[in-house]
Order: structure tokens, then C-alpha cells, then sequence
């Protein structure tokens, strides 16, 4: 069964899908770890590896190149920011393309236009519901499988309000979105009208901490309707606050040693998550010295 087969199968059923956000191959496999049935990865956070903002100035590659090694890493899906597409229909299909070959089981195109931004921040700018809707549809008939999960993702609620929002969502839908996600809801009154207006469709929703939408309880989410929640920046805003803290002790005091009770043990790190173990039983293995460590034991 494929990533994208597994997320389907994981769509049928009557629950709540929590996607915990990854921003490289550590986080991605202590969310794995930690129980979550699916991986998120999010645009906004990867743009910090390069140095730049969220604001579409990573290219497809360069995306690409991050994502990879996040769905090699795993073996729970993983769902991926896939911006607005990262230019015209033919963008799109380039891209459906590159995350189907490395293992992408579900996607969001935005409907924003240039330049793009994180669907927190004000100042969005749109485009028409029918450029988006052929992004849309060129990619669910570009897929190579159709299992790929295409998730429209509608910004028109911080920008033209609710009723644009759900019409909007009416005309993806026809260009075949298999998922809604409609951004940065305000209220929970808002998140309560969309998800009673489209009680037979998956929605998404994301949980910002800081961020406009009000930070619910899972249960609450579910209860209101939601099939799917991201968290694409609770990793690395816990890994930013305590990389800070130890930091700080390190400066101010030559050593880490008071903070190592707070830090993950090397081997834990370096065998366990990176696999060192099994690289170095690999070349024990075909190098001989496997068989003579076993020899020496007898």
C-alpha cells in the first residue's frame, strides 16, 4: 500500500487525524514517535532553512529537496504545503509530479496571488476562483495516482469574508479537490457555518498557537466536524524555545551540564533517530567484521 493509498484509508474512518508539523527528518520521525497518524510539512517553517521568510520566495526544488528526505524518513503519510502551486497550471503539474516521485500522499494549493504569505498575516491578495479551480483541476488530472490526495486550500475568509470562502470552496470542489481547508478562521462561529455546510466533505483545519483561528482541543474539533488538524509550527517553536534556553546556559556559563536533564541523550539522538546503529551493523555486516565480532564471542 502506497503513503497516498494509507491516507485514504485513513480518511474513511470515523475519526479525528491529528499531523503534527515536521520542519526536517528529526522532527518528522519524533512525530512518527510520538503516535501521530500522519506527518505535516509546512512551507512557512522549511522557508527557514534557506533564510528567507514565508513570502513564495522558495522555488519547487528547493522544496523538494527538504521534503524528501522528511517522507524517506517516515512511514506514517505525509501531507505537504504545496504553496499556491508555485506558478502557472503547468507549475503545478511540474510539482504534482515532483512530490508523487518522492512520496507526498497529500497536497494544499492556496488560492493566493503573488506575493504569498502566511495565511496568519493580513494583506492577502487573491486570485479569482477560477484561475485557482484550474490549478486544481490540473493537478487532480496530472496526478499519477489517483490516489494522491489534493486538498484545496481557501485564504477568502481574512479577505472577502465567509460567504466568498464557501463559494469559492463550491467551485474547487467541482474541479475535483478531494479536501477543503479553509485558512485562519476568526471565530468559532465561522468554523461551526463551513462545517455545517459541508457536513460530506473532509475539512482541514490548522491550529496556529499565536496564530487567528481559536486554538480548540482536538475533541472540540472533531466534534464540530473537522476530519483533519494540522500543527505546522508547534515543533519548532518548542525546539526554538529550549534551543534558546540551553544556548543562553552555554554562553553564560561555559557548560551545558545543568541543562543536560532537559536534552535528549546523544545515542538516543544519533543512534535512534539518525540510524547510526543500523548504518554501522550495514558495514559491519559486509565488510567481514560482523561475522568476526561473532567469531571472537564463541
Amino acid at each position: 500500500m502506497t503513503q497516498a493509498q494509507s491516507l485514504r484509508t485513513l480518511l474513511t474512518q470515523d475519526r479525528l487525524l491529528m499531523a503534527a508539523g515536521a520542519y526536517d527528518v528529526i522532527s518528522a520521525r519524533l512525530v512518527e514517535e510520538a503516535g501521530f497518524p500522519l506527518v505535516y510539512y509546512s512551507g512557512g517553517v522549511s522557508a527557514g532553512a534557506l533564510g528567507y521568510p514565508d513570502f513564495g520566495l522558495r522555488t519547487l526544488t528547493e522544496m523538494v529537496m527538504q521534503l524528501e528526505g522528511v517522507c524517506r524518513a517516515v512511514s506514517v503519510p505525509v501531507i505537504a504545503d504545496a504553496e499556491a502551486g508555485f506558478g502557472t497550471v503547468l507549475n503545478v503539474v511540474r510539482m504534482i509530479q515532483e512530490y508523487e516521485r518522492i512520496g507526498v500522499a497529500g497536497l494544499h494549493i492556496e488560492d493566493q496571488d503573488l506575493p504569498r504569505r502566511c495565511g496568519h498575516l493580513g494583506g492577502k491578495v487573491l486570485v479569482s476562483a477560477q484561475d485557482h479551480a484550474a490549478k486544481i483541476r490540473a493537478a487532480v488530472e496530472n496526478r499519477t495516482h489517483a490516489e494522491t490526495v489534493i486538498i484545496a486550500r481557501i485564504d477568502a475568509i481574512a479577505v472577502n469574508g465567509v460567504d466568498d470562502a464557501m463559494a469559492r470552496a463550491d467551485t474547487y470542489l467541482e474541479a475535483g479537490a478531494d479536501l477543503l481547508f479553509f485558512e485562519a478562521f476568526e471565530s468559532i462561529k465561522q468554523m461551526e457555518k463551513i462545517c455545517q455546510r459541508f457536513v460530506k466533505v473532509p475539512l482541514v483545519v490548522n491550529m496556529v498557537e499565536g496564530g487567528k483561528t481559536p486554538f480548540l482541543p482536538a475533541q472540540d474539533l472533531l466534534e464540530l466536524g473537522f476530519r483533519v488538524v494540522i500543527y505546522p509550527v508547534t515543533a519548532v517553536l518548542a525546539a526554538t524555545y529550549q534551543m534558546k534556553k540551553v544556548l543562553k546556559t552555554l554562553r553564560d556559563t561555559g557548560t551545558t551540564q545543568g541543562t543536560w536533564h532537559e536534552m535528549l541523550p546523544f545515542a538516543e539522538v544519533f543512534n535512534g533517530l539518525l540510524g547510526w546503529d543500523q548504518a554501522l551493523s550495514f558495514i559491519d555486516h559486509y565488510s567481514g567484521k560482523k561475522e568476526e565480532n561473532e567469531k571472537r564471542r564463541k
